[in-house]
């Protein structure tokens, strides 16, 4: 089946044309699929629920919104850098140990990068397992070797199979297919420490990006499940009995995402309504134009 193709209209007019691959997954077996099922491509920020999996089973007194907040991509809300602060705290670390880096257009502090949370998961990560916390971002650390065997085992993948690169945040990111990558969503509640991150996530959808997300909209919308979303327009999910979704928009942009993911949805029987309505907003409020699936 081809790839879906979500339209950029803008006065009825077609201005862009996305193309999103996508599949679904459940005990192993591919339930749906558009485009490429087996495209290759890093999980980018989407590995965040897979990467707080060593945290939780170290730290079982972290509450959710500590958890939640390892898992986001944040936009820098009062709300979002209190929940780092928070699990800064709990590690204990402090933000200057961070090494995230800076992001332009925010407050020149790492503590407002958007993966501040899982880098402050990290040095929690560090200080639970006795390791020395700099560089925990690099490659050769215990860290990183962690989150490779997590995604080594999530996927069922060996770990040699997977290609590592490094992230926008420094740290590393791991490359897969793209049906490995729904399969290690399937799994995430059966993992160990999974279903702690896959309860703590939806509880708190504000903490885990901006609100137009399709990640928090889908986890505001369907009961029961979680997602999240990871750069160059990767959208995962995992829902109730152990189904995964990975969707990845070839050109990497984030806005074919919603509404690709409403009509796979509705593919796979349930309900993407939520995610369906995508319109294009000028700088006046005004609303010019939609993004809509073909």
């Amino acid at each position: 089946m081809d790839p879906i193709s979500v339209a950029v209209r803008r006065n009825g007019t077609v201005e862009a044309v996305h193309r999103v691959h996508a599949v679904a997954v459940a005990e192993g077996l591919i339930l749906e699929s558009a485009g490429d099922p087996t495209l290759f491509t890093y999980t980018r920020s989407s590995s965040k629920p897979l990467q707080a999996l060593p945290l939780v089973r170290e730290r079982p007194d972290l509450d959710n919104r500590a958890l939640a907040i390892a898992a986001a991509s944040h936009v820098a809300t009062a709300e979002q850098i209190e929940a780092v602060l928070h699990l800064l705290a709990a590690a204990p670390a402090d933000a200057e140990e961070l090494e995230c880096g800076l992001q332009e257009g925010r407050p020149q502090q790492r503590l407002y990068h958007n993966c501040s949370g899982k880098h402050a998961g990290m040095l929690a990560l560090c200080r639970a397992k006795l390791w020395s916390a700099p560089g925990y971002r690099l490659e050769a650390h215990a860290c990183q070797q962690a989150m490779l065997a997590e995604h080594s085992e999530a996927a069922e993948l060996p770990r040699e199979e997977i290609v590592t690169a490094v992230d926008g945040c420094g740290a590393i990111t791991f490359a897969l297919p793209l049906n490995r990558i729904a399969r290690a969503f399937s799994r995430l509640e059966t993992l160990e420490g999974g279903r702690r991150v896959a309860d703590a996530m939806p509880a708190h959808p504000e903490l885990i990006g901006g609100p137009g997300g399709s990640d928090v909209r889908l986890m505001r919308g369907l009961s029961g499940w979680v997602s999240k979303n990871g750069a160059e327009g990767l959208a995962c999910a995992a829902g109730p009995g152990g189904i995964g979704i990975a969707l990845k928009s070839e050109d990497g942009a984030q806005r074919p995402l919603a509404p690709a993911l409403a009509v796979f949805l509705g593919r796979l029987g349930l309900d993407g309504s939520r995610l369906a309505d995508n319109p294009i907003v000028n700088s006046l409020g005004e609303t010019v134009g939609e993004l809509r699936a073909l």
